[in-house]
């Protein structure tokens, strides 16, 4: 929750320096005279969006996976070339940090995923089309036909599993966690 907080530039400094005796003498010297200061700065929640971006320009390649725990979003990426391989974190505020980096991973098994037409960024997009809200993951999996494996949390409260074509874009499946049948809904 956002919350603004106003404090007398003054009252700061003598909060600071001379304790709440000191603040009851600046406020009798002169009650007309306020100065507010700056609102506090919002915390940063980066989103999916964002993360994948920072992520990318860190590290460029191809978005294998990307999911949120708490506040810290964890990204890996593939190089262009398919034999690189790199597990980043993305923080509240933007900021990236490299966990680990891999320069001799198997081009071949990472052909599908390099040469899909639609990014990871597109899946998300298709995703929050069916359901408006916020991504928590994305991933790509290759078990069998590949897809991508989006978890919108919506706006409407439910957890939506979401698989998107990677030649298409389209939506194939989805489902919500309050599903009474299998947890899928067939779009």
């Amino acid at each position: 929750m956002k919350r603004s907080r106003y404090a007398s530039a003054a009252t700061a400094v003598v909060l600071m320096t001379g304790g709440p005796v000191a603040v009851a003498t600046t406020a009798a010297a002169d009650p007309a005279r306020t100065v507010t200061a700056a609102p506090a700065a919002p915390r940063a929640d980066v989103t999916a969006e964002s993360a994948a971006a920072a992520a990318l320009k860190h590290y460029p390649g191809v978005i294998e996976s990307l999911d949120k725990d708490g506040s810290v979003w964890h990204v890996d990426v593939i190089s262009k070339d398919g034999k690189g391989h790199v597990e980043l974190e993305v923080s509240a505020s933007g900021s990236v940090t490299e966990q680990d980096r891999d320069t001799d991973e198997n081009a071949a098994e990472n052909k599908p995923l390099v040469s899909a037409k639609v990014t990871a960024q597109q899946a998300m997009k298709a995703a929050l089309t069916a359901h408006p809200g916020q991504v928590t993951t994305v991933e790509w999996d290759d078990d069998g036909t590949a897809s991508w494996h989006v978890e919108v949390k919506g706006k409407d409260g439910k957890t939506w599993d979401v698989q998107v074509d990677p030649t298409t874009g389209k939506v194939t499946r989805s489902g919500s966690d309050s599903d009474s049948d299998d947890g899928d809904d067939n779009n």
